[in-house]
C-alpha cells in the first residue's frame, strides 16, 4: 500500500463532508474531475472503496469512516505547520487580520489603523468586526481584541486595561423625559435593552434589580445599532465611558448603578508571535489602546 499525500486526503474529507463531488470541488476551489481523480487515486493507494453512490449522494463506506479521524488529524497538523511557517516570516509587509467587537472596530480602531498604515504602508490590514469570538487556533484571525478573559490554550494574551461602563442618555432624551435620580427612577424611563442576549438582565440581577426583557421598550443585540439608538434619544443606554465621553450629545445619568468594567485583552496565537509584521501591529495596538484605556 502506498502512503497517500495530503492533497488526496484533503479532497477525501471535502467529499465526506459535502457528500457530493461538485459541492466538494467548490469548497476546495478545484474542479469536479480533479476531485474524482483524487478519490480514485486514494482508493488505489489504499486498496479500498471509499464511497458508494446513493439517492442521497456519495456515502462513505465502512473503510472510509475508519479513515476520517486520522485524515482530520493530518489536516490539523498541516494547519499547525502553516502557522509555524507564517510565524517565522520576518518581513514588515503582507496582511495582518484583526478581529474586534463591533463597537471597538467602528469607534476605536479606525484612527489607530490609519496611523499604522501611514507608518507601515506595506502592511495590509483585514478587520473583522464581530461580537462572536473568532478562533485564533484555526487562523480565523492573527490578532483579536477581546472584552473577556481568554480561555483557549496556545494563545498569548496581553491585558490592556479595563473599559468602565456607565448609563448614558442623549440631551434630547433628557430634555423630553427628564433625568433619573435613583435606580428606582429607571422604572419610569425608557432603557434600551438587548434582544436575545441576557447580559443586561444578568447585570440587573447582580444589583438585586428585577427586570424582564419586556421592561426594555426597544431591544437590539447589534451594538452599533444600540449605540445609534442611544444617540438618537430613543432611550437610556449602557456604554463604555471612554466612548460616550467623546460624544457631546451624550450625558451620564448618575444614579449609583455601577456595572463591572470590561477587561480588554489583545490576543494572538503563540506560533505567530515571531512574525515581524504581526508583532508590529500587535505592539501598535497595545500602545494605542492601552493609552486610551488609561485615560478613560
Amino acid at each position: 500500500m502506498n502512503t497517500p499525500d495530503w492533497t488526496l486526503l484533503h479532497s477525501f474529507l471535502a467529499v465526506v463532508e459535502m457528500r457530493s463531488l461538485s459541492a466538494a470541488a467548490t469548497r476546495v476551489g478545484a474542479t469536479q474531475p480533479t476531485l474524482s481523480r483524487h478519490i480514485r487515486a486514494l482508493e488505489t493507494a489504499l486498496g479500498v472503496t471509499l464511497f458508494t453512490r446513493t439517492a442521497r449522494g456519495l456515502e462513505p463506506t465502512e473503510a472510509a469512516l475508519g479513515l476520517i479521524d486520522d485524515a482530520r488529524a493530518m489536516g490539523e497538523a498541516a494547519d499547525a505547520l502553516a502557522r509555524k511557517a507564517r510565524g517565522r516570516a520576518q518581513g514588515l509587509s503582507g496582511t495582518v487580520r484583526i478581529t474586534a467587537s463591533v463597537i471597538v472596530a467602528n469607534l476605536l480602531l479606525p484612527p489607530i489603523l490609519a496611523a499604522l498604515r501611514a507608518d507601515e504602508p506595506r502592511i495590509e490590514i483585514e478587520l473583522v468586526a464581530s461580537d462572536q469570538p473568532q478562533n485564533l487556533l484555526r487562523r480565523d484571525a492573527d490578532i483579536a481584541i477581546r472584552m473577556f478573559d481568554p480561555t483557549q490554550n496556545a494563545l498569548i494574551a496581553r491585558r490592556l486595561g479595563e473599559a468602565p461602563l456607565g448609563l448614558f442618555g442623549a440631551r434630547s432624551y433628557f430634555a423630553r423625559r427628564g433625568r433619573p435620580r435613583t435606580v428606582a427612577d429607571l422604572a419610569e424611563h425608557d432603557v434600551l435593552g438587548f434582544d436575545r442576549s441576557d447580559a443586561l438582565l444578568r447585570a440587573y440581577a447582580a444589583h438585586g434589580l428585577k427586570a424582564a426583557r419586556t421592561d426594555f421598550p426597544i431591544r437590539c443585540d447589534d451594538q452599533m445599532v444600540y449605540w445609534n439608538l442611544m444617540l438618537a434619544g430613543a432611550g437610556l443606554g449602557f456604554a463604555q465611558v471612554l466612548l460616550a465621553g467623546r460624544h457631546p450629545e451624550l450625558e451620564r445619568a448618575e444614579i449609583g448603578l455601577t456595572l463591572a468594567p470590561l477587561p480588554v485583552w489583545l490576543v494572538l496565537h503563540e506560533e505567530v508571535r515571531g512574525n515581524a509584521r504581526i508583532r508590529r501591529v500587535a505592539d501598535r495596538l497595545t500602545e494605542a489602546l492601552g493609552a486610551l484605556l488609561r485615560g478613560a
